[in-house]
């Protein structure tokens, strides 16, 4: 009797509970749901943008969603400018750039953690200042070098510079730092050597940061405006963010229906690159958030 008693005041108690946590939890669902909105509602405008007349792009007071729905925006972007060149272009830049990535700086990574050798903290602190210098401060010097290889106008002026990653490096890095030496040293104890060591122990091990700096990358490569727009001169080998400009007309006076069209289109495959890692992604902040 005693037994059920406490349990039923148990039972009691932890109801009273979540009826007493229920008004607070609404409340910032409600809270959470409203920035949501406010942060999508630019999307959505750009979205029903590209879908309105021309004519009612500059309407006032500006409307959430289109009056008329006019799929014509969509096929002219196709017409005006070759689109799926351009997504190649940057996909192939891309692409390339986080391959070399993985593999660069996993194992410039992987160098500085677990490998002592002299002066590897200051040439770290050295390599890591990379990350203090602005990209317009060394586009010159850039520009220069690959002009004199003979790479200006081609899309390796925009991938070389690209492979190296300071930020990329060092996130990895902290990463395999976390990583107690204890794996290392029952791997060499079996005959393993030292890139089989890397291969197959550190490096699964370190897959979320490696995915968090690939998906920063990839944006940062595939919104990259300045950099092509100083190497690229020919029309077929611009990328998506440079080659985009010609909607908007000879002096701005393009389409602005047609320029947010082309704007969600180019929206469609960094959405996908980031859904797929999205696992990684949060993989990668819970990893971050645990290191002791």
């Amino acid at each position: 009797m005693e037994a059920s008693n406490l349990q039923a005041a148990g039972t009691g108690t932890k109801m009273g509970a979540m009826r007493g946590l229920r008004p607070g939890r609404f409340l910032l669902d409600g809270v959470l749901l409203l920035l949501s909105f406010l942060m999508l509602t630019p999307f959505l405008w750009i979205f029903s943008t590209s879908l309105r007349l021309p004519k009612d792009s500059f309407s006032l007071p500006p409307a959430i969603f289109p009056t008329a729905w006019h799929i014509g925006n969509y096929a002219e972007v196709f017409a005006k400018v070759p689109f799926f060149d351009f997504i190649s272009n940057s996909l192939k830049i891309c692409l390339i750039i986080v391959l070399g990535h993985i593999f660069i700086s996993s194992m410039a990574a992987f160098a500085f953690s677990r490998i002592a050798f002299p002066g590897r903290n200051a040439l770290f602190l050295i390599f890591l200042s990379g990350l203090m210098i602005p990209g317009q401060v060394t586009i010159i010097p850039q520009f220069i070098l690959m002009s004199k290889l003979g790479l200006v106008d081609t899309h390796l002026a925009l991938i070389l510079p690209g492979l190296i990653n300071p930020f990329g490096i060092f996130m990895i890095r902290q990463t395999m730092m976390s990583i107690s030496s204890a794996y290392d040293e029952a791997a060499y104890m079996d005959g393993a050597s030292r890139i089989w060591v890397f291969l197959k122990v550190i490096l699964p091990m370190s897959y979320p940061a490696v995915a968090v700096t690939s998906v920063i990358s990839f944006i940062g490569h595939w919104n990259d405006f300045f950099r092509p727009l100083i190497f690229l001169n020919s029309f077929e080998k611009m990328t998506l963010p440079i080659g985009m400009t010609a909607l908007t007309g000879a002096f701005g006076t393009g389409n602005l229906s047609a320029i947010l069209a082309g704007v969600t289109l180019s929206l469609i495959v960094p959405l996908l690159f980031y859904i797929f890692g999205q696992k990684y992604l949060l993989d990668g902040i819970t990893a971050g958030g645990l290191k002791m």
